[in-house]
């Protein structure tokens, strides 16, 4: 690897959080030699545990009130992803004129790789996986980082030599990047969502946007080709497009067939994904292929075998001529939309959960059109109701009491999806633990076996 330019040696720099990426980034810090201070405004055996661990390895870490309350300047803070800038641990360090960066940022600035980044509201972990997968395949030494789990300061910290990273970026991460410029940017697409940190889709937007801001001439923007015309400014990185409904974009689909410029690369029957959003993903995969000059052929050969992950569009059983798949991911409209879109004959569709500041009439014809029935859950059950006025449906108290009154609605050769279209902070602490639920539930009701979760 590289030796960079270490701007951190004995500084004083304090990390905010103690989650995952922020621990990383302290160890991180600590290796370049700078005087690190890490501050939680959380208190649980959790957080304790960690920071205990962080002391050991020469950090100061201040948790609860302390955190919050440090009377310290410092020259730099690190601010974990998902944590809001207007929280008091966050305004407790900037009142003071300290600079804020992200930790993608601070590990950015140690990378000697050339960095793909995905964003979009949907699909970034899946075309993140995928675009890991299949460069690897046509013989790129990678790792997937960012937002789908493990910090890039935690892959820096191996010190392992790599062809390039893949890093999955959101909005809350490129709210507070400087130099951040990755050699191949892919922007899925943008849909309503985080409205309840963002005052409206233009900020929203707006912070999406900023994964193009330092890119030149000499990196790629892979897009929509209906971006080229309204969604996305003009740009300075050359451009690769794809389109699942066009027929001019660079990469095209016909059928369950993609094409670049008019030659089959894969075929969608071929493999476990189903789908418009999961073409749409293997595009954009193929478009990063394109723009690094990689066998398009040998990344396809590695897409056959791919299992979906968990919790998006996941079928999890198949019991008395009925469906259940397992949407728990779809956390805004969009995922929804194409949830149903995928979905044939009669659909019971359960849906609902934390507000996150948008309205769910948009996608109230699509819901009259396709679903039987509706059922609906979380802190945002009679608002989407009163969205879906015409749509036949119940409101009820937990994820329980709607699986079993879906199992009174559907028929033999109907469909049970859980698709959301909201997060899952308001009964779950998370995705993933909502769509374990479901799992649980369909498993009491089920005589047949539940299907293995992807892997």
């Amino acid at each position: 690897m590289t030796t960079l330019e270490n701007p951190y040696n004995d500084r004083s720099i304090v990390v905010l959080g103690l989650g995952r990426s922020g621990i990383a980034a302290a160890r991180l810090l600590l290796r370049k030699g700078a005087r690190v201070t890490v501050c939680d405004s959380g208190e649980s055996s959790s957080i304790l545990e960690r920071a205990e661990l962080l002391r050991s390895e020469g950090a100061t870490v201040l948790t609860g009130t302390a955190g919050e309350r440090d009377p310290l300047r410092y020259d730099l803070a690190i601010l974990s992803p998902g944590i809001e800038e207007t929280t008091p641990l966050v305004t407790n360090v900037t009142v003071k004129g300290t600079p804020l960066i992200g930790e993608l940022e601070l590990a950015f600035g140690f990378c000697t790789f050339p960095v793909v980044a995905i964003t979009g509201s949907n699909g970034k972990t899946t075309t993140t996986e995928l675009t890991s997968l299949m460069l690897a395949a046509a013989g790129w030494k990678n790792a997937a980082c960012g937002n789908i789990g493990t910090p890039m300061s935690e892959l820096l910290l191996a010190e392992e030599a790599w062809d390039l990273l893949v890093t999955e970026v959101s909005s809350f991460q490129l709210e507070t990047i400087k130099t951040f410029r990755p050699k191949v940017a892919i922007w899925l697409n943008l849909s309503p969502n985080h409205l309840d940190r963002y005052p409206s889709m233009l900020e929203y937007r707006a912070a999406k946007l900023r994964i193009f801001e330092n890119q030149t001439a000499e990196d790629f923007a892979v897009i929509p080709q209906r971006a080229v015309v309204g969604d996305i400014p003009p740009l300075k990185a050359r451009t690769v497009t794809f389109s699942t409904t066009g027929s001019s974009a660079e990469i095209t689909l016909r059928g369950s067939e993609i094409l670049h410029r008019e030659e089959v690369v894969l075929d969608l029957a071929k493999t476990k994904l189903r789908g418009p959003h999961n073409a749409a993903n293997l595009m954009a995969a193929f478009g990063c292929g394109i723009a690094l000059g990689a066998d398009l052929k040998r990344m396809a050969a590695a897409v056959v075998e791919y299992i979906p992950p968990a919790h998006r569009c996941e079928l999890i059983a198949e019991s008395n001529g009925v469906r259940w798949i397992n949407d728990s991911k779809a956390t805004n409209l969009d995922a929804m939309e194409k949830a149903i879109q995928s979905v044939q004959g009669p659909l019971i569709l359960i849906a609902g959960g934390k507000d996150k500041g948008f309205e769910f009439a948009p996608i109230a014809p699509l819901v009259r059109e396709r679903v039987s029935f509706a059922i609906l859950i979380g802190e945002m059950r009679h608002r989407i109701a009163r969205d879906w006025s015409a749509v036949p449906l119940a409101a009820v108290g937990s994820l329980e009491e709607a699986v079993a009154l879906a199992a009174t609605k559907a028929p033999a050769g109907s469909t049970v999806l859980l698709s959301p279209g909201t997060s899952s902070y308001d009964m779950f602490n998370n995705y993933i633990e909502r769509g374990e639920t479901f799992r649980n539930c369909v498993k009491e009701l089920s005589k047949e076996p539940i299907l293995t979760p992807a892997s």
